[in-house]
């Protein structure tokens, strides 16, 4: 049996608007559903980014089991190497801070900044993790 692959990842956001904003035109990534007060959902490549307001996703007695978590979290998105400068660029004439630079034992570096909601968002090439580029991102270029 093939072990399981990440399909979806969350976030918390205490403000649903500010990050649809973020994370479409900052980051650029594929809107794909909202439900107002609760969630809006992003495609990411080929996997899914869903974002929840924890106050709608913690109470119990929902379809779903009760989820959510209190205080930053941290994602990591994978992009080519050599787009590194450029989304420094894009990043900054957009006003958003990079917190940190990172140099890895590979000899590449991510870039570290925060989303609305104060979550550690990092842009890094899969080499990092020695994962191929072309089995990580695929048509990934095309969206720099």
């Amino acid at each position: 049996m093939k072990a399981p692959e990440i399909l979806e990842t969350c976030l918390y956001v205490d403000d649903l608007e500010a990050a649809e904003r973020f994370y479409a035109e900052v980051l650029g990534l594929q809107f794909f559903a909202r439900e107002e007060g609760r969630h809006v959902f992003f495609r990411c490549g080929s996997r899914m980014l869903l974002l929840f307001d924890p106050t709608a996703t913690l109470p119990p007695g929902q379809d779903l089991p009760p989820h959510g978590t209190r205080g930053p979290g941290h994602l990591a998105l994978g992009v080519p190497a050599d787009s590194i400068p450029a989304w420094k660029s894009r990043l900054r004439e957009r006003g958003v801070e990079i917190e940190t630079e990172a140099e890895w034992p590979s000899g590449q570096s991510s870039i570290y900044f925060r989303d609305p909601a104060g979550n550690s968002i990092e842009l890094a090439p899969p080499g990092i993790w020695g994962i191929a580029e072309s089995d990580a991102l695929g048509g990934a270029r095309d969206q720099t």
